[in-house]
């Protein structure tokens, strides 16, 4: 058997996933993480720094989503 720190790890790939996986219609972006459905099929194929811009964009996106007032059918 061999010693923990010596055995093969997998790469975690940073995600930010928060398991509220809803889109929102009219901005395309999910609600929990603030990614485009283009962005979260594609987040394992992207390179490091593709992943760190786009999660620099997150609350910004979120924020803006956020603050839009919801419209009332009437």
């Amino acid at each position: 058997m061999l010693p923990a720190e010596s055995t093969p790890r997998s790469t975690m790939i940073e995600s930010p996933c928060v398991k509220i996986c809803t889109l929102d219609g009219r901005s395309g972006l999910c609600l929990g993480c603030g990614r485009t459905v283009d962005e979260i099929a594609r987040w394992t194929a992207m390179s490091a720094a593709e992943r760190v811009s786009i999660i620099g964009e997150l609350p910004g996106r979120l924020a803006g989503s956020r603050s839009e007032p919801a419209r009332v059918a009437g």
